[in-house]
């Protein structure tokens, strides 16, 4: 009874997670997906482009320390994420990538990864020049939630680009993701073309270009 009472509470924290970030429709996709039917608008993003202003965090930063996160700091970050996370982030590391992350003293707050050369994102290619990288796998720990910290972070991100030598640097906006979308706006990242991508079982997978944006 224990365990059923278990998975209950998080179907329900579920629901109501979505529910307040205005995330359901989003979640309905999620779930259709996983029963084979994966339909995905998106958005790919160029973010960085404009001055702005650092974007704030709720509470103490003092001992905020942004740096390049070595392998045993991606390793300790996989290890304390809380439930099944299914991207395995030291292989990331492994084909180059490059992980930067907040520490809070000696405590992981977040992180996030850059890509370099192309990326492969449902069936498609998307290729970059040696001055281009693509921005993923952005992820907040539990305790840290709430306080602003995505867009904190993706700001000195940027900074961080700028001295590696890529002048500009690419991420996906999914549609229905008002989240990250959100806090998307608040960078003044500029949508430069709106894709449709279709998965059915695994099988047919096709992607559309709907759009592009000067």
């Amino acid at each position: 009874m224990e365990v059923t009472g278990n998975k209950r509470f998080y179907k329900w924290y579920w629901f109501w997670n979505i529910i307040k970030h205005g995330m359901l429709i989003q979640g309905i996709r999620n779930q259709m997906a996983k029963l084979g039917v994966d339909v995905m608008p998106y958005f790919w993003t160029l973010e960085g482009a404009e001055i702005i202003k650092p974007p704030e965090v709720n509470g103490e930063t003092s001992s905020f320390v942004i740096s390049r996160f070595s392998v045993d700091d991606v390793d300790e970050a996989q290890n304390l994420i809380a439930g099944r996370y299914y991207k395995k982030l030291r292989a990331y590391i492994e084909e180059g990538q490059i992980c930067v992350g907040i520490k809070d003293n000696s405590d992981i707050v977040a992180f996030m990864f850059i890509k370099r050369d192309a990326f492969l994102f449902r069936g498609k290619t998307f290729l970059f020049n040696k001055h281009e990288a693509y921005l993923h796998s952005m992820y907040t720990f539990e305790n840290y939630r709430g306080r602003r910290i995505a867009p904190y972070l993706r700001y000195h991100c940027y900074g961080i680009c700028k001295e590696l030598g890529f002048t500009k640097v690419y991420s996906v906006s999914e549609y229905f993701n008002k989240s990250s979308k959100r806090f998307k706006r608040k960078l003044k990242a500029k949508q430069t073309a709106f894709y449709l991508s279709i998965i059915l079982f695994k099988r047919y997978k096709k992607t559309y270009l709907l759009k592009r944006y000067s």
